[in-house]
């Protein structure tokens, strides 16, 4: 019974530690369109939400069900210094381990934008 208890406590102590070490990254939503993608006439009512997106360390967290998105990541001067696409299926990126400081986070699908920022 005790063994059981012990493991329950250190079980709880470790998600909550995982948990805590996740920072939360708050994404701003725009209308994109460049000269390759073509704005729609009608936008809905109300805004989309942006996608929950997280960061540990090097790595970024995706929700688990998301659409597909092209991440590119700016640094300070506004030049994408990484890219790549986000596939419906992955839950995270790892970004290299050479950046260091202030980035821009972009997720770009369709017509929507959404913007962020991180520090490495």
């Amino acid at each position: 019974m005790k063994r059981r208890f012990l493991l329950l406590v250190v079980g709880a102590l470790m998600m909550t530690t995982t948990a805590v070490a996740k920072v939360h990254v708050p994404l701003s939503v725009s209308v994109y369109a460049d000269d390759e993608t073509p704005m729609t006439h009608g936008h809905p009512k109300s805004p989309i939400d942006p996608p929950l997106l997280y960061i540990e360390d090097f790595t970024l967290f995706f929700e688990a069900y998301h659409p597909d998105y092209i991440l590119n990541i700016k640094d300070e001067d506004g030049d994408v210094v990484f890219t790549t696409t986000v596939y419906s299926a992955q839950t995270q990126v790892v970004l290299p381990s050479t950046f260091s400081g202030d980035y821009e986070v972009e997720l770009v699908m369709g017509n929507w934008l959404f913007t962020g920022y991180i520090n490495l």
